[in-house]
C-alpha cells in the first residue's frame, strides 16, 4: 500500500516579513544592479546552495511553503492569465500560478502568491496549462502533468472553466497511460489548433501525443512520435512560434528537437554542459514572449542560476545568466522547474517569472515570483 504523505493543510497566510538588515541589504543590492546591470557577479547562497555568476535580480513576493515537510517536494510551475477575471474556487482572480508538491498534489495559487486551491492528486511532477480546447461546447483550459503515483503512471489531465462561477475550480479529467516507467518532465505545444504534449521520462524517454475530447466530452490521446533522448531528462518547453521543442538532459545540455513529430529523433545541441553557463544538472525550461522577442529560461541547477537565450532569430543567441537574490524575500537556490509568461500577468504588467526554491529561509520549498522588468533590466535585454 502506497501510504499517504504527511502534509499542512495550505493556509493564506500573508508571506514572511524579513527583517530591516534583509530590506537594507536589498536597496544595497538594487543599487548595484542600477550601477551595472550587465555584469555578473559572484554571490554564495545561504545554507548548502551555491549561487554562481549572473546577473543579480529579487523576487517580488513568494508563495507560502508547500505541505510536505523536511522533503525534496515543490517541483515545477506554471503560469496562466486572462484578459478578463475568472472565478477559482468563489475568489476572482486574473489568472493562476500551478505547482507541484510532487509528494502530495498540485497547488493554485492567485498572483499573490496566495493559495487558491489544492489536490491532492499523489505524485506529480512537472506541469503545464494550455488554452483552446472545447469541451462539451465549452471552452476550457487544460492543465497536464506528468504523474509518477503507482498504478496511474503517465499524464494526469485537468480541467478549469475560464467562464465558471461560485466553486469553480481545476477538476481531474483524466489520464494518458504511457510505457514510460518514471514519467518526468512535461510540457504541452501547440500546433496550428492541435494541443500536443509531451512526455519525457526520467530515463530519457520522449513521447509526444496530440490531445482531443470525444464526443461525451471525454479525454483522447494519439501517440505522434516516441524517440530516446539518451540519458536522464526533465525540463521541457515548446516554442509555438519557432516550431520547436527544447530538451534538458541534465548531464549532457540544452537540446533543440523540432515540435512537428514528423521531426523525429533529428536535434541540435544548442548550449552543452559547461561552467558559467549550463552546470548540471541542466534542470527546467521557460519559453516567454516579450513583444516580437521570445526567449528560453534554463535552471542551471548545479549553480543556481538562470541562463536566458533569443529565440526568435535563425539560431538561439545566448544572452547571459541572472541570479535571485536576498530581498523582501529570500534567494533561490536549487532550482527544479520554473515558467514564465509575457505580457500582462495580473500586477505584473509586462511578465512573471515564477521559480522553485530548494531552500526556503522559512519554512519549505515554495515558489518565488519575479517580476519580468528586473530580469530584462538586469541582462540588458
Amino acid at each position: 500500500m502506497i501510504m499517504a504523505p504527511t502534509f499542512h493543510m495550505p493556509g493564506f497566510a500573508m508571506p514572511t516579513v524579513r527583517s530591516a538588515a534583509r530590506l537594507a541589504a536589498a536597496a544595497s543590492v538594487l543599487s548595484l544592479l542600477a550601477a551595472c546591470a550587465t555584469h555578473e557577479v559572484d554571490f554564495q547562497g545561504e545554507g548548502d546552495g551555491f549561487v554562481g555568476p549572473g546577473a543579480p535580480v529579487m523576487a517580488t513576493l513568494e508563495t507560502p511553503s508547500v505541505g510536505t515537510v523536511g522533503d525534496d517536494a515543490a517541483d515545477d510551475p506554471a503560469v496562466w492569465a486572462s484578459a478578463t477575471p475568472v472565478t477559482v474556487m468563489g475568489r476572482q482572480t486574473p489568472g493562476f500560478v500551478e505547482g507541484t508538491d510532487k509528494k502530495s498534489g498540485l497547488y493554485i495559487y492567485g498572483f499573490d502568491g496566495q493559495v487558491l486551491q489544492f489536490m491532492p492528486e499523489g505524485l506529480l511532477n512537472n506541469v503545464d496549462v494550455v488554452e483552446g480546447l472545447s469541451v462539451a461546447g465549452r471552452p476550457q483550459l487544460v492543465l497536464g502533468a506528468s504523474d509518477r503515483t503507482p498504478g496511474k503512471t503517465g499524464i494526469a489531465l485537468y480541467l478549469f472553466d475560464p467562464a465558471g462561477t461560485g466553486d469553480n475550480g481545476v477538476r481531474y479529467w483524466g489520464s494518458i497511460t504511457t510505457d514510460v516507467v518514471e514519467p518526468y518532465g512535461f510540457c504541452f505545444g501547440k500546433r496550428g489548433d492541435e494541443i500536443h504534449a509531451v512526455l519525457v521520462g526520467h530515463e530519457g524517454e520522449l513521447r509526444q501525443f496530440v490531445v482531443t475530447a470525444d464526443a461525451a466530452g471525454k479525454p483522447v490521446a494519439r501517440e505522434v512520435r516516441r524517440a530516446e533522448i539518451g540519458s536522464i531528462s526533465e525540463g521541457c518547453a515548446a516554442d509555438e512560434a519557432g516550431d520547436a521543442l527544447y530538451i534538458n538532459e541534465e548531464n549532457v545540455g540544452l537540446w533543440r528537437y523540432g515540435l512537428a513529430p514528423a521531426s523525429g529523433a533529428a536535434r541540435t545541441l544548442i548550449q552543452p554542459i559547461a561552467p558559467g553557463v549550463l552546470v548540471a544538472d541542466a534542470e527546467g525550461l521557460t519559453t516567454l514572449a516579450d513583444g516580437d522577442a521570445r526567449y528560453l529560461i534554463a535552471s542551471s541547477q548545479g549553480d543556481s542560476t538562470f541562463p536566458v537565450w533569443r529565440i526568435d532569430g535563425a539560431a538561439p543567441e545566448y544572452k547571459g545568466r541572472f541570479v535571485v537574490v536576498d530581498g523582501a524575500v529570500d534567494g533561490v537556490t536549487g532550482t527544479d522547474g520554473l515558467a514564465a509568461m509575457g505580457g500582462p500577468v495580473g500586477p505584473f504588467p509586462e511578465g512573471l517569472v515564477v521559480i522553485q526554491d530548494d531552500v526556503n529561509d522559512a519554512g519549505t520549498q515554495n515558489f518565488k515570483y519575479v517580476d519580468w522588468r528586473a530580469i530584462r533590466a538586469a541582462l540588458g535585454l
